[in-house]
């Protein structure tokens, strides 16, 4: 019986976040902007501006084996939403180096997406947050060079998405039901979080992820 309650309960947050996605972003990308000290603006503002690198490097074989066999496994399970190999593998390369970065496990980074814009690199909410992590223009202004427009291409707009997560779990002291809960501008309620996290489910891995990216310019 509890396993079937436990599956019940799956199915429900299952159906909320089909919920959230049929109801064209509805929730989605509701950061609420803030005014941030000069110290937390300054450190974000390094954080989203330093150059991404050419191409990831690993310290040891055996990182790099793990990278692969987790791009793979994720690949398969991304092939409806991005059936063209190269766009799929850079998609997923970047997620990858910028959730490391900031971080953050890339299940998570990935659960976000799907529920934020299911994929979709020119998604605009009805609070015109924008691009694949719903991010608001006014993150432009406070830490980046004001170009709102750069939040449709696929590496500025995962930088400032997770450096935005990042900054909220800091806030909330590694709280992620809060932090997800301030991402989406619906802080204590349950609904994003448990959606969020139900997705996660799907692109969790199950590999060991011992690996680490170094910078390579």
């Amino acid at each position: 019986m509890a396993a079937i309650a436990r599956r019940s309960g799956f199915s429900s947050v299952l159906l909320g976040i089909a919920g959230l996605l049929l109801h064209g972003l509805a929730l989605a990308g509701g950061q609420v902007e803030e005014q941030l000290m000069d110290s937390v603006r300054t450190a974000l503002s390094a954080a989203v501006q330093s150059a991404p690198p050419l191409s990831l490097e690993f310290p040891d074989t055996a990182s790099r084996l793990d990278y692969l066999r987790w791009l793979g496994a994720m690949s398969e399970r991304l092939k409806k939403r991005k059936p063209e190999w190269q766009a799929r593998k850079d998609f997923l390369q970047t997620v990858w180096y910028e959730s490391k970065r900031a971080g953050l496990d890339p299940a998570l980074v990935l659960g976000l997406i799907e529920v934020e814009s299911n994929f979709r690199k020119f998604a605009v909410s009805q609070v015109g947050a924008r691009g694949y992590m719903q991010v608001m223009p006014f993150w432009t202004r406070q830490i980046g060079d004001g170009d709102a427009s750069r939040l449709f291409h696929l590496q500025t707009n995962l930088r400032f998405g997770c450096v935005i997560l990042r900054h909220y779990l800091d806030l909330e002291r590694g709280d992620l039901y809060m932090s997800l809960g301030r991402y989406n501008g619906s802080r204590g309620k349950a609904p994003y979080p448990n959606a969020v996290l139900a997705a996660k489910r799907m692109w969790d891995y199950a590999g060991p992820q011992r690996s680490t990216v170094a910078l390579k310019r």
